[in-house]
């Protein structure tokens, strides 16, 4: 594995993290909220992207719009049985959900599931780190590399790492903030 493949790697699970934090709600509405719905349409779960248009006329809403007025009834059924805690108002032709304030107990619900997601990030950085890491001492072992150039080949990883970790817990510090601000 290549120094420039583990850096691609190790953004691609700061990338993953980041929308992780984005599907947890903090108290406004954002139509990335609804991001992980999927809606089963004509048999096939269906993101409900793809099935609908998605706003916020306000602070505190989020109207959903399906394209076809057939899906209306399937896409509230699936929005009532995700995880977001929301519960969907239909008027007919739309959808509306209403984001009410988030309780201290909800807000420190919703900091440790952030911190689970930041740390699920972690992991999946030390396993890049891991697999470089291996891949550099079987070179080694090949002779394809030097024993001083492996260990400076490890010690690059090991920086990548910290950099890497680092910005997760800066995102965290971030998603934190504005879960926590009222």
């Amino acid at each position: 594995m290549k120094l420039a493949d583990a850096e691609n790697s190790m953004q691609k699970a700061v990338e993953s993290t980041q929308r992780s934090f984005n599907t947890i709600r903090t108290g406004r509405a954002n139509t990335s909220l609804l991001d992980r719905v999927m809606v089963e349409y004509y048999g096939a779960p269906t993101s409900l992207k793809s099935l609908a248009t998605i706003n916020t006329p306000d602070a505190s809403t989020i109207t959903v719009q399906p394209f076809d007025r057939g899906s209306l009834n399937l896409i509230e059924k699936a929005i009532s049985l995700s995880d977001i805690g929301l519960t969907p108002s239909n008027d007919g032709s739309t959808i509306r959900l209403n984001i009410p304030p988030l309780t201290s107990d909800r807000r420190k619900e919703l900091v440790k599931l952030a911190a689970k997601f930041a740390e699920e990030g972690k992991v999946s950085v030390r396993n890049v780190r891991r697999d470089a890491v291996d891949s550099v001492r079987k070179q080694e072992k090949a002779g394809e590399v030097s024993e001083d150039e492996a260990r400076d080949l490890q010690d690059k990883i090991q920086k990548l790492t910290d950099k890497y970790i680092a910005r997760i817990e800066e995102v965290l510090a971030e998603k934190e903030k504005d879960i926590t601000t009222v």
